[in-house]
């Protein structure tokens, strides 16, 4: 059922969707949100999606707004009241009082003749011909009409504004979500330690150097370039294949031409790289220098796997 009522929604959509829209991106303000019952609660979810994705919006309950919240709106605020039925008593009271400030008012409401619908600037029909409830009574389907309604409001005015995986990622910086957007490369390596050889180090110099510091690589160099790669696995491929290694260096058993990435990569471009081939560690260059080592550990604790 609730499937059916939001299929429908598009057939409700009508010019003051758009108006709507255009009302909200060209505001000087910001949007306040009212409901009351499961209303506000969509309402709420709407505020969070809004100021996520760069449109300042505030929730603002419909009962505690005529016991002192209405000093919340300011004069360039726009208004959307979100209401099933548009008749119930916190609404009739509140609309007046929203009308007399003269600021624009958005309904979203499943009954467009009602107090509420007559008095707003745009009626956002997201009208159901039933609730899911079997008694149809508890606001589910209208509750979910409300909220997609809400989300077609964010995403038109996301697009509207040009809104970026990168202004996404400022406003996200906590968490995974967040990390994938905004990490980087150097972010990780600069706290791991460096290991790294020379061409011509012995073999026990090398298995020293990978030991104390505990990333299972070292990178080879040269003047300060990367010029080959030791892992743990190189090592014990050697130790399979001879029985003293004592004259051995670093060149010997090294892989030329590692994988590697900048130091300005995004984090989640390296998890992409060891992934496509089948490795652990990367090594890291910055303007063409040996910077450091990023392992797939410190993508796992900080989030991006």
């Amino acid at each position: 059922m609730e499937s059916k009522a939001i299929s429908n929604l598009s057939s409700l959509v009508t010019n003051d969707f758009a108006e709507a829209v255009e009302l909200i991106y060209k505001s000087k303000g910001r949007v306040i949100i009212t409901g009351i019952g499961k209303s506000a609660i969509i309402a709420n979810k709407i505020v969070a999606t809004l100021n996520s994705t760069g449109t300042p919006a505030i929730f603002m309950h419909a009962a505690d707004a005529i016991h002192g919240d209405l000093g919340l709106i300011l004069k360039d605020d726009v208004v959307i009241c979100i209401s099933k039925s548009g008749n119930t008593p916190e609404i009739k009271v509140l609309v007046p009082l929203i009308k007399s400030a003269n600021n624009k008012m958005i309904a979203i409401t499943g009954n467009t003749e009602s107090f509420l619908g007559q008095q707003a600037d745009y009626i956002l029909n997201t009208f159901v011909e039933k609730e899911a409830c079997p008694n149809n009574l508890a606001p589910t389907t209208s509750t979910t009409a409300q909220l997609v309604i809400g989300d077609a409001l964010a995403v038109c005015l996301l697009e509207l504004r040009g809104f970026s995986s990168n202004d996404f990622a400022k406003y996200h910086p906590g968490g995974a979500l967040g990390k994938k957007l905004y990490l980087r490369v150097h972010d990780i390596s600069s706290v791991n330690q460096k290991p790294k050889v020379t061409a011509n180090t012995s073999i026990k110099e090398v298995i020293i150097e990978i030991s104390e510091k505990m990333l299972g690589v070292t990178a080879v160099i040269e003047n300060d370039k990367i010029i080959g790669i030791i892992t743990d696995g190189d090592l014990r491929r050697m130790l399979s294949k001879v029985d003293n290694f004592a004259s051995l260096t670093a060149k010997d058993i090294m892989s030329a031409n590692p994988k590697r990435i900048a130091a300005d990569a995004m984090a989640i471009d390296a998890m992409e790289l060891m992934e496509n081939n089948d490795i652990s560690q990367l090594l890291v260059e910055e303007n063409g220098l040996y910077a450091g080592v990023v392992h797939i550990h410190d993508l796992i604790k900080e989030g991006i796997i």
